[in-house]
């Protein structure tokens, strides 16, 4: 069971992800507030595996949130979900410690996907979030005189190459011909060689090192 916590100011949406959740098998909702006025608060009294973070409410910013939850709940995921695709809001979302990044567009299946992705370790975006996460790495990052390939199995590079193009763990598995269990066990393995902790480390370390 995923349970999910809910910042959201719009009343219709955040009542349609509720139900949504709750009426899905496997996912639960711990909670659903209007914005973060008592965000730490409402954590600590509903413990939850994955947030799901509005960018913009009234008072707190989804950013702002992000990073107080990084701060204090190491552990959670947040998946930030906007209708905003300017690259300050992407990159702030991400330097913040959001675990993923998707469009308000995204289907319902699409938002149950991604909850399932995050909290197994992925980093789930629309593509076309991912081909903006890429261009502001390459953009912001200085590339590494370094040739360093970080002792990474060739398959690892694989499934390194396609988290850079922005690519799900399921993607990836169907991709590569592998299960799904196969793909998170070379993620772990290519996280522990990289020294990071997240899919957005990973792919940021993989582009300014030119991994692949």
């Amino acid at each position: 069971m995923i349970n999910i916590a809910i910042f959201e100011d719009n009343k219709h949406l955040r009542e349609t992800f509720e139900l949504i959740l709750n009426s899905t098998e496997g996912f639960s909702c711990a909670g659903a507030w209007p914005d973060c006025s008592e965000l730490l608060e409402n954590l600590s009294a509903n413990t939850c595996d994955v947030v799901l973070m509005d960018i913009e409410m009234p008072g707190m910013s989804g950013i702002e949130a992000t990073k107080l939850i990084k701060e204090n709940f190491p552990n959670i995921h947040i998946l930030i979900q906007t209708v905003f695709f300017e690259d300050d809001y992407i990159f702030n979302a991400i330097c913040a410690g959001a675990s993923g990044y998707i469009l308000k567009s995204t289907t319902p299946d699409g938002y149950l996907e991604a909850i399932k992705d995050v909290q197994s370790g992925g980093s789930p975006m629309t593509p076309g979030i991912a081909r903006k996460v890429i261009e502001l790495f390459r953009d912001n990052l200085q590339p590494s005189i370094s040739s360093n390939d970080y002792n990474l199995t060739t398959q690892e590079k694989k499934v390194l190459q396609l988290l850079v193009a922005g690519k799900s763990y399921k993607m990836i598995a169907s991709e590569l011909f592998v299960s799904f269990d196969t793909v998170k066990s070379h993620v772990r393995n290519i996280y522990a060689k990289l020294h990071v902790h997240s899919g957005t480390e990973a792919v940021s370390l993989a582009i300014r090192d030119k991994i692949v």
